[in-house]
């Protein structure tokens, strides 16, 4: 019986690999997001995440949807997908903008994003659409900065645990500052540093599971004219320096995973510790 226990594990788990290449490769991604491949190694944030193809998976602020080309068609036969963006009603023109440039994209593709859910998450409004205590994975990609501008930051975190089943998980990724970087100079750059971001979880009810140096660039400094926008795929100085900043890459980045407590999916949430600089 261990015998075959152990045998349908390793197949469920290949055939989750094959579908996560699948997504990986497929024609849903625009050849300038694969090309950013290198620098936000997807395929292993994701398993670092312990994302599954048959879940329910929260994707925060999705911008234009380098993550959601990848989450979509992976989600899309077994699992469900939220989308959790701007409101339709929300009065910021860059917002607005984002939002019809991202629901353009989705329906330009419905075999791709056709099963996906588009709903609101308003951190300062302190409204996410996602029932609560459902999702497997709430998922946000260097996102947590921008919070700040409306000392939300806190608010969001708590959102996030709120639709979140017992043992599901919390994957973040964010611009890593330098210890003690002060809020001032968080709001500035756009780094945020890593204490701070697992304080906001720790506060909001999550435990650490693990950090990861998955994202993390040595050559990032973190000290930038126009903060982490100065790099790519952003390089706001233009012409200034471009080759300099292109040879750094994008941003240094912390890869944190949070649990909510409460009965696991399994073996495999299993605390564990990986290497990475932290405050």
């Amino acid at each position: 019986m261990k015998r075959l226990l152990t045998l349908v594990f390793c197949c469920v788990a290949q055939v989750q690999a094959g579908s996560l290449d699948a997504a990986l490769s497929g024609d849903a991604r625009t050849p300038a997001n694969l090309d950013r491949d290198a620098h936000r190694h997807p395929r292993a944030t994701l398993a670092f995440f312990q994302v599954r193809d048959h879940q329910t998976v929260v994707e925060i602020w999705p911008g234009g949807g380098w993550y959601t080309e990848i989450l979509a068609p992976y989600l899309k036969e077994h699992g469900q997908l939220y989308l959790a963006g701007f409101s339709p009603s929300v009065d910021n023109p860059y917002m607005q903008r984002s939002r019809e440039k991202f629901i353009a994209k989705l329906e330009s593709r419905p075999d791709a994003y056709g099963n996906a859910r588009v709903v609101v998450f308003d951190p300062a409004s302190g409204r996410l659409d996602v029932p609560p205590g459902t999702a497997d994975r709430v998922l946000t990609f260097r996102n947590v900065h921008n919070w700040l501008r409306s000392d939300s930051e806190q608010p969001a975190f708590e959102l996030f645990f709120e639709a979140l089943k017992p043992g599901g998980l919390l994957g973040v990724v964010e611009h890593r500052a330098r210890p003690g970087t002060d809020r001032q100079a968080m709001l500035e750059s756009g780094y945020m540093t890593e204490s701070y971001v697992i304080e906001l979880a720790e506060k909001a009810g999550f435990e650490l599971v693990a950090r990861s140096d998955i994202n993390a660039n040595p050559a990032d400094t973190t000290l930038h004219p126009k903060g982490v926008w100065t790099l790519p795929p952003t390089l706001r100085l233009g012409a200034d320096n471009r080759e300099h900043y292109r040879a750094i890459g994008e941003s240094d980045r912390m890869t944190l995973k949070f649990r909510k407590p409460g009965e696991a999916g399994g073996a495999a949430d299993s605390p564990q510790k990986s290497g990475g600089h932290s405050d």
